[in-house]
């Protein structure tokens, strides 16, 4: 869909002041790159295979002209495709993963060369040229990703070693160590492929283990069990789980070791009191909410975390998952034995993928005063002074979108080393958005012995491999069906129509409304958010809409229209497919059809909440055939009606499917075969 773009911090660099950006730059010798086609004594050059011959470099002082604004790189002309990527998204989440900004200069070419310049501090300037560095080295090389080296994140999966920032800045003062006292450093040569990664890696563990070992003790078990909930029966915890949406918990990660009472699965709670009887303030909290009862993620998610246990949480939105992680932090922050004001940072960190999200998590948090706790919400698009302002004002839960969280921990005003107490929300939706290198890169600065809970609506390979890079013996709670299914409270109804068709049925729904009725409608592409947005003013038909290019106070603003009921009508793309909590949303209409039965999933989840019912009707076309058999999985499992003509739409899929498969198969056999008779010709 591309509304992500809008999520990523790419925009941070637009927001930086121009005396910001001058106070920060020192003065300074600016070095830049450049291609060297000889071997004399002045160049620094790279022989190894590695590099394709292409990273020969010589660093080459600057002097009046214009490096003394960027660093500059001349890189193989042919490589440069690599850099900008597909839509230029390389290039945007180089720019911000380094926040420098990356200039291509296709007009400045020699001997196949092509200038790049990276603008920013001194240490933006080189994350930016060791990223794209490893970027072709990755392109370039026969490293294995997987066992050897994540290039997405810089992480080791071995060891946990960091090559971006270690062994780059152990490279750099090698350089620097060979600098004569002329004006031309000495000829020095790398190689990277006889690294000795073990000593690196070694030191790199040394270094955390004397970081660590340094930082106060962390206390996380909180959990008074009630009397009546340890002597529960089997049969009766059983019952309890089936009860609530068919609960079921287990270790992620059977190989992992532990202790008996590590390895205890803690029974359910029934009630409000039996998790919380020994705070009576957060029960006079929960009591100001009006809440009947935990919903079933809380009563089993609740003594699982008070008692200092890692939690993957898999649910479907609207189920109460804020909450349960929510209120065991507050007790978790109350209980360390470090006085507040000597924490150098927050002990409470939730990632959340959206914007949207992100600002509803900070709007449940604001629900509930807890013993003076405070908490800021940084995400992209929002006033970044302000967030810096409240973050250095102190504050003890911190909730951020990863790009502006990257952000701010990489320009040192966001401390993440006093974090005990760790969230990614959607975990799945952030990896989906492609955040796992800021996600990696943010929990490098994270103690290893924190609390760590994560959620997600499914549990994808990416999730299982994140859970297992940073939890420990970690209990899984299912609520409902690990396979992806609708909420039950939702009708679906999918109607067959042509593309040209789409509109007017669109209006007639419209005119359909009851006074009473919300209504969020999905499109594929922002520009038709916009023209149907257009079409509906002429028509005196009052909407608000919300996609990744509109500006973060109008989405904000759209949003709070359709919940006072100003508007009926919201228009969106998939940004509003998650994160958004409007009780009252009676209807979903999918003008088209999403890019996965995921996000479908998603999209009927923003109706039939809290308790309420709701109804999704989507418009389906012929090209939206290879959809079909998902799609009847998802209408079957809620007992819903499937139309005559998606079985159908199905069955000529699976059939055109298999004879293309067989039709390429046949091609591979004819072109192998011919290239077999090809052989014997040319040997006789």
């Amino acid at each position: 869909m591309g509304d992500w773009e809008d999520n990523r911090p790419s925009s941070r660099r637009y927001e930086r002041g121009f005396d910001q950006r001058r106070d920060n730059r020192r003065e300074r010798d600016t070095h830049f790159y450049k291609r060297s086609n000889t071997s004399s004594g002045d160049n620094w050059n790279n022989d190894s295979s590695t590099y394709n011959n292409s990273y020969r470099r010589e660093y080459v002082r600057g002097s009046n002209d214009n490096s003394t604004n960027g660093l500059v790189m001349y890189v193989d002309t042919n490589n440069v495709g690599k850099i900008v990527g597909r839509g230029g998204s390389k290039i945007k989440a180089l720019e911000s993963e380094s926040n420098a900004r990356i200039k291509i200069d296709r007009q400045q070419e020699e001997n196949g060369q092509t200038a790049v310049t990276l603008i920013g501090t001194d240490d933006e300037q080189q994350r930016a040229k060791s990223l794209i560095e490893e970027l072709l080295i990755d392109r370039s090389s026969g490293f294995d990703r997987n066992s050897r080296f994540d290039r997405n994140s810089g992480f080791n999966r071995n060891s946990g070693f960091n090559r971006s920032s270690e062994t780059d800045k152990n490279m750099q003062e090698n350089v620097e160590s060979t600098q004569g006292t002329g004006d031309q450093p000495e000829q020095k040569e790398i190689d990277w492929v006889n690294f000795d990664w073990s000593k690196a890696n070694q030191e790199y563990e040394n270094h955390q283990k004397q970081k660590w070992a340094a930082l106060p003790p962390i206390i996380k078990n909180f959990y008074k069990e009630d009397p009546a909930v340890t002597h529960m029966s089997a049969s009766k915890v059983a019952h309890i789980r089936k009860i609530n949406n068919n609960i079921e918990v287990k270790h992620v990660f059977e190989n992992e070791g532990g202790t008996d009472e590590e390895l205890k699965i803690p029974n359910p709670v029934e009630t409000f009191e039996q998790a919380f009887q020994a705070y009576p303030d957060i029960l006079t909290e929960i009591r100001k909410q009006n809440f009947e009862k935990p919903s079933p993620i809380q009563c089993q998610a609740w003594p699982i975390l008070l008692s200092g246990r890692d939690l993957i949480g898999i649910a479907q939105t609207g189920t109460g998952k804020t909450l349960a992680f929510l209120l065991p932090a507050l007790i978790h922050i109350d209980g360390q034995v470090t006085p507040r004001d000597e924490r150098p940072g927050p002990n409470v960190l939730v990632m959340a993928p959206t914007r949207e999200l992100a600002l509803q998590i900070e709007k449940e948090v604001a629900k509930y005063s807890y013993r003076g706790i405070k908490a800021v919400c940084v995400y992209g698009g929002g006033s970044r002074k302000a967030q810096v302002a409240t973050v250095s004002s102190g504050v003890q839960i911190v909730i951020a979108t990863p790009g502006r969280l990257n952000d701010l921990v990489q320009a040192n005003i966001l401390d993440v080393s006093a974090v005990t107490y760790l969230i990614l929300d959607e975990a799945d939706r952030m990896l989906d958005m492609g955040f796992e290198p800021q996600i990696r890169k943010t929990l490098l600065g994270v103690r290893p012995d924190r609390q760590t809970v994560m959620t997600s609506a499914t549990w994808p390979q990416g999730v299982r491999r994140l859970a297992q890079s940073y939890m420990k013996n970690p209990l899984q709670v299912f609520v409902g069906s690990l396979d992806l299914a609708a909420v039950h409270s939702v009708t679906q109804k999918i109607y067959m129509v042509d593309q040209d068709e789409k509109t007017e049925y669109m209006h007639q729904f419209f005119q359909e409304m009851g006074p009473h009725d919300k209504a969020i409608v999905f499109f594929g592409k922002k520009s038709k958010v916009d023209d149907i947005s257009s079409d509906l003013a002429l028509s005196n038909i009052e909407c608000q809409s919300i996609h990744g290019d509109r500006d973060q106070a109008d989405r904000e603003q759209a949003l709070e229209d359709l919940k006072s009921g100003t508007v009926q009508i919201l228009l969106a793309t998939d940004v509003a497919s998650r994160g958004i909590d409007i009780e009252d949303v009676t209807h979903v209409l999918n003008y088209d059809f999403p890019r996965d039965i995921e996000e479908y999933v998603h999209r009927v989840g923003r109706t039939g909440r809290a308790g309420r019912t709701g109804e999704s009707i989507t418009f389906m076309t012929r090209q939206d055939w290879h959809h079909a058999k998902a799609l009847i999985d998802i209408l079957e499992e809620a007992n819903q009606e499937v139309p005559e003509e998606v079985y159908k739409m199905a069955e000529r899929y699976d059939a055109w499917k298999q004879k293309k498969d067989a039709e390429q198969s046949s091609l591979r056999g004819n072109r192998y075969g011919n290239s077999g008779r090809r052989e014997r010709y040319r040997r006789t």
